[in-house]
């Protein structure tokens, strides 16, 4: 059966009830189906419209920053007649995950992901070089909340800050990390399919990805969906400029704000003082700039200088790429 009008409450509580908790077990389909009172069939392919639709990017893990890999976000000056073109350039490299234009003279901002920093930045290189325009690096030093998880129904609440790095991925489990960024797929056993890809019991896959999840490792397993498609329209990234003594402080208080889904600290950039970072999704800018005004004074950051850069388009929304190597990339005139 596929998605139709007498899905919709359905297909909603699968987006809704499964971004976390995906049931790491034999046939997880079926158990989910029990959950919401439907058939294994049901699930799956409510779950392949979910995709084919764009609302879900995928069913795998979130891996906590570090773990694996390398990723960087950066930025771009780019005159607003070329930018089109350069958005283009940039997101034809397989690396980069997230592209948009925001409100600022660094008007183009994006994640590029890779096996190691090398890879990385010999991407960046290319980029700088097609587009004949400089990059600006901003390296992460520490993150304070990573949850892109959206719930469709609660208003937005509080959470809890990372405090301690989880450790990194082994390099024998290379191979089956790579599995979980890139997805499930949507048959009966899917664990069953990746144990048989790597030649292991369907147990140990099981019981390696609960380790995971167990140690921080992953911040979770689930559903990922697409914030857009879902209704989370607006973004705010607002940027603060914080004594180096006070900021870890405070960015732990801001991370467990309502509405803030993302926060973690950046080392500086020529021209680019700021150092705290935090990201807000809301249904409208009205709602993002009221969840972000009162996350501000919460965390006692209303007099600390910053600047808030909304999206205005976005280009490209992908999954991370730590594990999986890229593809040769296309280039882009």
């Amino acid at each position: 059966m596929r998605a139709g009008h007498a899905d919709v409450g359905l297909s909603e509580r699968l987006l809704n009830n499964w971004q976390r908790g995906f049931p790491l077990s034999n046939r997880p389909f079926a158990l989910v189906g029990q959950a919401e009172g439907a058939t294994e069939n049901e699930v799956i392919n409510l779950f392949a419209d979910g995709m084919q639709r764009s609302a879900i990017s995928r069913i795998g893990g979130v891996w906590a920053p570090g773990v694996g890999g390398a990723a960087l976000l950066c930025a771009m000056a780019v005159p607003p007649e070329r930018l089109k073109a350069v958005a283009a350039l940039v997101s034809a490299h397989p690396g980069v995950n997230h592209n948009y234009e925001r409100e600022h003279v660094l008007n183009l901002w994006f994640v590029i992901t890779g096996t190691g920093a090398e890879p990385v930045e010999q991407a960046l290189a290319t980029i700088e070089s097609e587009a004949a325009l400089p990059v600006t690096r901003l390296k992460m030093v520490r993150p304070y909340r990573i949850d892109l998880g959206f719930d469709l129904h609660r208003p937005a609440v509080g959470g809890s800050a990372i405090r301690q790095r989880p450790p990194r991925v082994e390099a024998a489990d290379h191979d089956l990390a790579a599995l979980v960024e890139a997805g499930l797929p949507l048959v009966a056993e899917p664990f069953a399919t990746w144990a048989d890809q790597l030649g292991v019991p369907t147990a140990n896959v099981l019981g390696r990805i609960q380790a995971w999840l167990d140690a921080g490792t992953l911040r979770r397993f689930g559903l990922v969906v697409r914030h857009h498609e879902v209704g989370f329209a607006s973004n705010a990234m607002t940027v603060f400029n914080i004594d180096d003594a006070q900021v870890d402080a405070l960015g732990e208080r801001l991370a467990t704000q309502p509405g803030v889904t993302l926060c973690y600290r950046r080392e500086r950039a020529p021209g680019w003082p700021y150092n705290l970072y935090c990201m807000v999704h809301g249904r409208s800018r009205d709602q993002t700039l009221a969840l972000l005004h009162a996350a501000i004074a919460a965390a006692g950051l209303s007099e600390q200088p910053r600047q808030v850069l909304f999206s205005r388009r976005r280009f490209k929304q992908t999954g991370a790429r730590y594990f999986r190597p890229l593809p040769e990339a296309p280039h882009v005139r």
